[in-house]
């Protein structure tokens, strides 16, 4: 009676699941998706505990209690601008804990049967490739890690340390009792493997890779669910798995780069900054009081907010200065570029913070064609997305990938901190064209004094 209660609520756990996705498809209902998916989540972990002769209660009870309140601590204390690493790291977590049930099953020596062995080696190691590939994502947006670590023939390493894995991985499938020596090998050359593979990508694609790391743990989990014989890790498992890889190739198509590409030949700064044509012209400084009133009298305005942003934590700077032009009769909307930022959907949550209202934010298709009617494009701290040598430069990094029509607008200002190139080190054109006018300054500072100057033209 109890295992049909079990799989009962186990089904009902999966359909919230999936409901629960569907309302993360709009910016309105996503909110009610992700508490959705929370509560089937609690259900799940909860209806668990009526499994009969559960052991090692206790160890569970103590783990998701301290489990849960880092989460919920390090949820309700982290910055927006910390997003970005905060999900490459529990999206990490994810794939570490589908390896380790991999590791205590084969430890115990329970995995039984060729189908049953093959998908724990393939959630064992998906799973810790998702998790020290992660924590290189973690370690690279927070900072710690400052520079692209390649090795020589890198990616000759990739392929040889992947086939040597995927041999132990074929030995422990045929083996009836595995030895300890080869699993912990196995399991080391696997992590490795993450890591190594990870360390190349610059920041230009870390978008791309936090997405795809995201779908290998939604595969590693629906694997090892199946080992487990546990239906809502397997629902829930291939579910994100699934979203995760159509996110990734809607992501690698926005950047025109394969997925393949952004592996083996990742964009990073060093490279980028010594490719592509020799850019001509200078860049011209604008004041705040100049941008000011260029907007203040323009008929439409399109923001294009960029990583600069949520550095500066100005998205409210932003809304406020965007609604003072609206109440001067401006027409304002937001452009959102599919790879802006540090992880999908980057900018959007920025915006959503600040109270930007959905009908205001528009993708890449549907604002490109506004670009040349606008009088003011307001370009804040993106660099690539707005880069118009993907255009016409074919010795360019970035040469294909769809971009924003900014140089487009009749006039273009781009507030930036300083002259440097951008995260990428690829040199943006756009910053030296004849209708650009460069704002230089934090975001926050900067749109500050812009928001002074408008409420003084209004006086």
């Amino acid at each position: 009676m109890a295992n049909v209660f079990i799989q009962a609520s186990y089904f009902a756990v999966a359909v919230v699941f999936i409901l629960g996705l569907k309302a993360m498809s709009s910016p309105v209902t996503a909110r009610k998706g992700i508490v959705w998916a929370g509560y089937a989540m609690v259900a799940a972990t909860v209806v668990t505990f009526f499994t009969p002769n559960l052991g090692n209660v206790g160890l569970m009870v103590l783990a998701i209690v301290s489990g849960g309140a880092v989460a919920w601590w390090s949820g309700k204390t982290v910055k927006m601008t910390d997003m970005p690493q905060m999900v490459a790291i529990y999206n990490g977590m994810g794939g570490g804990a589908a390896a380790a049930i991999a590791a205590l099953e084969f430890a115990r020596g329970e995995v039984h049967g060729p189908v049953v062995a093959t998908l724990a080696v393939l959630g064992a190691l998906i799973g810790s490739v998702a998790f020290s590939g992660s924590c290189i994502a973690y370690a690279k947006l927070q900072g710690i890690m400052k520079n692209a670590f390649r090795l020589p023939q890198q990616n000759m390493v990739n392929i040889g340390l992947a086939a040597v894995t995927a041999l132990l991985g074929l030995a422990i499938i045929v083996s009836d009792a595995p030895s300890s020596a080869l699993i912990v090998l196995f399991f080391v050359l696997a992590l490795a493997l993450g890591a190594i593979l990870t360390s190349p990508i610059g920041g230009a694609d870390m978008p791309v890779v936090i997405s795809l790391l995201n779908a290998f743990t939604g595969l590693a989990v629906g694997f090892e669910g199946y080992v487990l014989g546990n239906p809502a890790l397997i629902v829930a498992g291939i579910v994100v798995g699934a979203s995760g890889t159509l996110l990734t190739q809607l992501m690698a198509k926005a950047m025109n780069r394969p997925i393949s590409n952004v592996i083996f030949t990742p964009l990073s700064g060093a490279a980028a900054g010594g490719e592509g044509e020799a850019i001509e012209g200078t860049m011209k400084e604008f004041s705040a009081l100049d941008a000011a009133s260029v907007m203040r009298y323009a008929s439409k305005v399109i923001i294009v907010p960029g990583y600069g942003m949520a550095v500066a934590g100005a998205q409210h700077k932003v809304w406020e200065m965007a609604q003072l032009l609206e109440e001067g009769g401006v027409e304002v909307v937001f452009a959102i570029h599919p790879v802006a930022g540090r992880m999908p959907g980057h900018m959007n949550v920025l915006l959503a913070e600040a109270g930007v209202p959905y009908d205001k934010i528009f993708d890449l298709e549907e604002i490109n064609a506004d670009f040349p009617q606008a009088d003011v494009a307001l370009v804040i701290g993106a660099n690539d997305v707005v880069n118009p040598v993907a255009r016409t430069d074919k010795t360019s990094p970035i040469y294909g990938m769809p971009i924003l029509n900014v140089d487009m607008a009749q006039n273009v200002i781009v507030v930036k901190r300083g002259k440097g190139a951008g995260y990428s080190g690829i040199e943006n054109a756009l910053f030296y064209k004849d209708n650009c006018r460069m704002l230089y300054g934090s975001a926050q500072q900067a749109i500050g004094e812009v928001i002074q100057h408008v409420k003084a033209l209004e006086a």
